[in-house]
């Protein structure tokens, strides 16, 4: 199959050009100005009039949670309705967490992964692998791991008895990394102060939705990031922070690039826009919806307006979702009389690139930023460039036709995440998908999903293409 892609402008991280896009296969064939002798006389199987219309990398997605185990349920979204909707929003490409619990071992944890994910994805996937028991045969099981392609390790500094590492795991499990070229992901708050802080709250009566973000300050994020950096520097790894959420957090980790060391971190679309008092404070049970970890901070310090700058100034790197929904009804309702009971998280695969795009539309970013933080870095991050996140020859051809002019609104009854309802309930977008292809081939074409389950491979990843 041969698909013309013509008179578009075409988003490159290094900024926009009128180009037009030849995908042949599974590959992009070519990538040349307006009218070049390259393409002349070419027979293309479909020709796409893309006048008006951006054209871009497909999205990535480094941070989601497809059927994860939280709380006595699992996220609502399965590998296929989840990669279904991430290539509704422009999304090509996820990489899930598999999980490793505390007692549990490493390699029967990820193969349970590869069970629930082979045959079912419409996109592209791969697998970070979650550590929550660092030991002798865990670091052993790392070195194996990159070789097969799994190239980074995510360690918790929160949530005691079920992942939390201490400092002497974590310190080992960078220095395994340092030697191993892995990646590190942090998920840095200070679990065991935070849980001194939930029961007090529990105790005092105190067990409303919002009081989980409540008794996880910015202060510990920021604490907990402030160490993670100095155990990367003693054992001389890179490191990578998730879902960063908070202004001192930030702070720490700018104070560490500006040093000229090798931190990097990601944010997520709910820390841009909502906030503890708006959403996770809402009447009723209503603030369930937006209960997550870091949770969303208050709108009376600049957290917000920091990230967005983290985003421009490149303290940020890039953006993912921390997709992990859970339906109101029967999941999230489990913790209706107990917040601690609530499980963590929300859902967003869908939303990122709109989100984020509107960045753009209100001045935050520059289209060639939008494409840095959503699609190229996070496939130069994670071991994936230039087979993913870029437009040029070579490349497979993971494809988003996006219409800056079109107008929607994000909400429960037209969203195609497997959930009960939208923590973007109301948000009007402008600008959307228009058309999706994955390695060659049409998923997405207007409203309507045209791929088909286990269209998606597996992707083994190189090492991080980002250390300085």
């Amino acid at each position: 199959m041969r698909t013309l892609i013509t008179g578009g402008t075409v988003i490159h991280a290094t900024g926009p050009h009128q180009q037009d896009v030849l995908l042949d296969g599974e590959r992009i064939a070519a990538v040349v100005d307006p009218g070049s002798d390259l393409l002349s006389g070419l027979d293309a199987d479909e020709v796409v009039d893309a006048t008006g219309k951006y054209v871009l990398p497909g999205g990535i997605d480094a941070h989601t949670h497809m059927e994860m185990p939280f709380g006595g349920t699992y996220s609502s979204d399965t590998f296929e309705t989840g990669t279904k909707a991430a290539a509704h929003g422009g999304t090509t490409t996820i990489i899930d967490f598999a999980i490793q619990k505390t007692g549990e071992q490493v390699r029967p944890s990820l193969e349970t992964w590869f069970e629930k994910a082979e045959g079912d994805c419409a996109i592209d996937y791969s697998f970070h692998m979650i550590l929550g028991g660092v030991d002798d045969q865990a670091l052993k099981e790392m070195d194996v791991l990159v070789d097969e392609g799994i190239t980074s390790f995510k360690l918790f500094m929160a949530y005691p008895g079920v992942f939390y590492s201490d400092d002497g795991q974590i310190l080992r499990a960078m220095q395994r990394a340092a030697d191993n070229g892995a990646l590190i992901n942090m998920h840095a708050e200070n679990g065991i102060a935070i849980d001194v802080l939930v029961e007090q709250a529990a105790a005092r009566g105190e067990t409303d939705p919002v009081h989980h973000g409540i008794t996880r300050p910015s202060r510990l994020e920021g604490e907990a990031t402030h160490r993670a950096i100095q155990l990367a520097l003693v054992a001389g790894a890179p490191v990578y922070f998730v879902h960063l959420s908070a202004s001192e957090a930030l702070a720490e980790v700018a104070a560490a690039r500006d040093a000229g060391h090798n931190v990097f971190a990601e944010t997520c679309p709910q820390y841009l826009y909502l906030t503890l008092e708006d959403h996770m404070g809402a009447p009723g049970f209503q603030g369930a919806g937006y209960v997550a970890s870091p949770p969303l901070r208050t709108k009376h310090a600049s957290h917000q307006s920091d990230l967005w700058r983290g985003l421009r100034t490149d303290d940020l790197t890039m953006v993912a979702t921390d997709h992990c929904p859970f339906c109101m009804k029967d999941q999230k309702e489990l913790g209706k009389d107990d917040f601690r009971a609530i499980p963590n998280g929300m859902g967003g695969v869908e939303h990122r690139m709109d989100l984020i795009h509107q960045g753009v539309v209100t001045g935050e970013l520059s289209l060639a930023r939008w494409v840095e933080t959503c699609s190229t870095t996070p496939a130069r991050m994670f071991g994936l460039y230039p087979q993913k996140g870029v437009i040029a020859a070579g490349s497979d051809a993971d494809v988003v036709l996006y219409d800056p002019n079109s107008k929607h609104t994000l909400g429960v009854d037209t969203h195609h995440m497997n959930i009960d309802y939208s923590a973007w309930e109301g948000f009007e977008m402008s600008g959307g998908v228009a058309a999706v292809w994955s390695r060659g081939s049409k998923v997405i074409d207007g409203e309507s999903f045209v791929g088909r389950a286990g269209h998606g491979r597996f992707l083994k990843r190189g090492l991080t293409q980002m250390l300085r």
